[in-house]
């Protein structure tokens, strides 16, 4: 197995529009809930903290537990995906979503905490393996980055709407009401891609007899698999920082309102989402014209890591701040179609679930990490540090992506 047979052939005959549009669709909208998903707990977790006399530590260990579980749980979930294919994977995964939904409107207290993260974890984990086999497969060629741009605008969109959607009914009426909609918005969305599940069927990976022993982790020994984990745990590492930490950066350094720094977040993920529209056009420009995916990851990524270094200088004021990290969402979710035309370059015919999902695997070890490590730097007030570390890593990951186009060339 090497890297010189890369990815499945143009289909012979030009698929139409619309089927490929449906594909994308349906395969947004999964990939949407998923997002929707990492945040199924932590909106409310000031409401839990109160009603269940919670501490920081103990909400925070739930969002371990969530990327611990979908992490190790999504390697493991590429094998499965390319057994038995993607539909099915995809079904389940949902389906631990719903009950997960309905484990928290039920809860009583921490350990039913605990059932939701671990529940909402294993539902995560095989997104990434069955997402992209079914668009590898079934999307044409020529469309696969306004494909891979669609699926991460849909999953910054997930990001988007948990806070709204769960904090808004919980307002409106209370918390477990508010999980009684997301169950019932799961099963929407399960039955919708139930109905349409002819577009979401994939090939299997057969494994012939005379195989030899260990064949299926051959893939393993390819150098560019872990370059591609090692820019996504680094990548991702830096997301996490102003996710989990920009808000209270802001309030810290420069006096913002909690309202005001919390907007900084959703601007930064509509940027993103923004930045990965235009970077499906980039993707589909540099395929057609030969210009390697990982040049424009580095450069998306660089412009990225050189913003955050501006905010952690301090010399844009509150204000300019905020903008600045606004425009790094931009910057990094420009990359994103071509980051994943990359990871495809780097993945062996018939091994397209096993490698995202070990690649992939990367994003969740990233969540994991980083509020670990950078969290240390905020017990000490080092807020500008903070930041500066996180564009330092983003620069380090730029390296890695170097490193795998090196190997795909």
């Amino acid at each position: 197995m090497n890297t010189a047979t890369l990815g499945a052939a143009a289909p012979a005959n030009p698929i139409p529009l619309k089927q490929d549009a449906s594909v994308i669709g349906l395969v947004g909208l999964a990939h949407g809930t998923s997002h929707f998903s990492h945040l199924l707990l932590a909106p409310l977790f000031p409401v839990f903290m109160r009603d269940f006399d919670l501490s920081f530590s103990d909400v925070g260990l739930l969002m371990s537990l969530f990327f611990i579980i979908s992490g190790s749980g999504q390697a493991m979930a590429g094998f499965v995906v390319d057994r038995i294919g993607a539909r099915p994977v995809l079904f389940a995964a949902i389906t631990c979503f719903l009950l997960a939904s309905l484990a928290a409107s039920m809860a009583t207290g921490y350990m039913g905490l605990v059932l939701v993260a671990a529940l909402a974890g294993l539902g995560n984990a095989p997104f990434h393996p069955a997402d992209f086999t079914i668009l590898n497969q079934r999307v044409s060629a020529p469309r696969l980055g306004h494909a891979f741009s669609a699926h991460g605008l849909t999953g910054n969109l997930g990001w988007a709407l948990a806070p709204a959607f769960l904090v808004g009914i919980t307002a409106l009426a209370d918390w477990r009401t508010a999980y009684h909609a997301a169950a019932l918005l799961y099963v929407g969305v399960l039955a919708l891609l139930f109905w349409q599940r002819d577009k979401l069927r994939t090939e299997v990976h057969v494994r012939h007899a005379d195989a030899p022993k260990g064949a299926e982790l051959a893939y393993l020994k390819l150098p560019v698999v872990w370059w591609c984990f090692a820019f996504f745990l680094l990548s991702t590492m830096t997301l996490a920082v102003v996710q989990s930490f920009a808000p209270s950066i802001l309030k810290s350094l420069y006096g913002v309102s909690v309202e005001a720094a919390t907007l900084t977040i959703s601007a930064y993920m509509l940027c993103g989402a923004g930045g990965m529209l235009v970077g499906g056009f980039v993707a589909a420009y540099g395929q057609s014209h030969r210009f390697s995916s990982d040049r424009v990851v580095a450069v998306s990524m660089s412009c990225g890591a050189a913003l955050l270094l501006l905010c952690a200088t301090g010399w844009l004021g509150a204000t300019g701040t905020m903008m600045a990290l606004a425009a790094t969402g931009f910057a990094v979710g420009v990359g994103g179609p071509s980051r994943d035309m990359m990871i495809k370059k780097a993945t062996p015919k018939g091994a397209t679930g096993r490698v995202y999902g070990t690649v992939y695997s990367g994003l969740d070890v990233g969540f994991a990490i980083s509020p670990l490590v950078f969290g240390a730097l905020m017990d000490r007030g080092w807020y500008a540090l903070t930041l500066t570390g996180a564009a330092v890593t983003l620069f380090i990951s730029v390296y890695a992506a170097i490193g795998v186009g090196r190997r795909t060339t």
